[in-house]
């Protein structure tokens, strides 16, 4: 299953990216799938990028939303968010460790022999902090005499934008080399600070920044696609919990089997030496199917 999943992330790495042929009026893939949102952080103004970010197309929606009351024009990104709600509620939060390119990145980074240090408890709440702050809030409320507002967490805080857009199209173009000022050297100095923790800690961009993780999280324990825990079978090896990502312990609380830090990368199922942990497909909630046998 791990080789699986490795294949997995780097044909979509490749799906998402396939815009490598030379570009005429603009180095930025402008074709009809841009239209489509891409299920993970992959940026926008990437040159290679064939796909949308769903997080910034939410944030580039609630930008413009008073904009557009203002002209009489509701719209609200129902499209992005039907999306996310589609794929949160039959996968949960398997697109972040299955698809996502910068999920990928983290990984590669962590696979470096330094000394790995833990993830502080309280900074998983940072996600939620990101998502309701810089990807909803901001962006709806701060806005300009004509109320426009900003892709805060674009602008600010992605570091796969810096990665993925930014830098290349510094290299490519030189009318951007010639506009480079001060936001530039400051994300390139986080991206550098978060690539140097991912260096030491698992997935830390994941797990106390990313929003587009905490909103798929959110759907973990309602999607159709979900884990099952025997506990009965369970031996407490802690095996799980050691090779776990993302820190999660589940063998002494049953609860945190689909938490919504678990990325689903299934390294748990496949070390488990007694098959307490399985991938089950749900596609009627229990409360549903209970009332459907019974009718």
């Amino acid at each position: 299953m791990g080789r699986h999943r490795k294949l997995t992330q780097f044909l979509s790495l490749l799906i998402g990216n396939l815009y490598l042929l030379p570009w005429r009026e603009s180095p930025i893939f402008q074709g009809a799938t841009k239209r489509i949102c891409f299920p993970g952080l992959n940026c926008y103004s990437c040159p290679a990028a064939t796909m949308s970010c769903p997080l910034g197309g939410l944030q580039n929606a609630l930008a413009d939303f008073r904009a557009n009351l203002m002209l009489g024009v509701f719209h609200p990104g129902a499209y992005i968010i039907g999306t996310l709600g589609l794929i949160g509620s039959v996968l949960g939060r398997i697109p972040c460790g299955w698809l996502c390119p910068f999920g990928l990145f983290q990984e590669i980074l962590f696979a470096s022999p330094f000394k790995k240090i833990a993830l502080p408890r309280f900074l998983r709440y940072g996600p939620f902090f990101f998502l309701i702050f810089f990807v909803i809030l901001f962006p709806l409320l701060l806005v300009d005499s004509l109320g426009y507002g900003q892709t805060f967490f674009c602008k600010y805080v992605c570091p796969a934008g810096t990665f993925e857009a930014g830098i290349p199209l510094s290299i490519m173009e030189k009318d951007i080399r010639g506009a480079i000022g001060l936001l530039f050297y400051y994300k390139f100095t986080l991206l550098i600070a978060i690539v140097l923790w991912c260096l030491v800690t698992s997935r830390a961009f994941c797990r106390s920044i990313c929003p587009l993780g905490a909103i798929f999280g959110l759907f973990n324990r309602i999607s159709m696609v979900k884990l099952r825990f025997n506990k009965d079978n369970c031996v407490e090896c802690k095996a799980c919990y050691k090779i776990c990502p993302t820190d999660i312990s589940f063998f002494d609380n049953i609860d945190n089997i689909n938490s919504p830090a678990c990325i689903r990368c299934m390294k748990c199922y496949k070390i488990c030496p007694t098959h307490s942990i399985n991938l089950v497909f749900e596609p009627i909630l229990k409360e549903n199917k209970e009332n459907f046998q019974e009718n």
